[in-house]
């Protein structure tokens, strides 16, 4: 088993390529803004799932990887409801689409860092 493998891992990365093509038709000063920090953001939340597990081995490690994958996909959340609150993103269907697929990723990494930080879940 590896990262690639983990539910959370695989949300994230397709939230990143769909968040990332989603910023490429943003309002030119928005793209460098608002688009630059979601976009960062949403990479993080990837990019941290990877270094935690990474670093299962070390528990402390691990957890605070996924607390900062959670973190950086709460404040995902906040750059698109600040997108669309300013109508830089127009599409009301696309912004559900991603808004309730972040609260879902938000809710695994939840779940899934309850039973490592009680050491009921063992990831080889």
């Amino acid at each position: 088993m590896n990262y690639k493998d983990l539910e959370i891992w695989q949300l994230s990365r397709q939230l990143v390529i769909d968040i990332h093509k989603e910023t490429l038709s943003l309002p030119k000063f928005e793209m460098f803004e608002e688009g630059s920090q979601i976009r960062r953001a949403n990479k993080s939340t990837k990019s941290n799932i990877v270094e935690g597990y990474g670093l299962r081995r070390y528990k402390q490690e691990f957890i605070k990887h996924l607390t900062y994958a959670l973190a950086s996909n709460d404040e995902t959340i906040d750059h698109l409801e600040t997108l669309f609150e300013t109508h830089s993103l127009n599409d009301e269907e696309k912004y559900n689409d991603l808004h309730s697929r972040l609260i879902i990723l938000g809710k695994k990494l939840n779940n899934f860092i309850q039973p490592v930080e009680e050491g009921h879940l063992s990831v080889k």
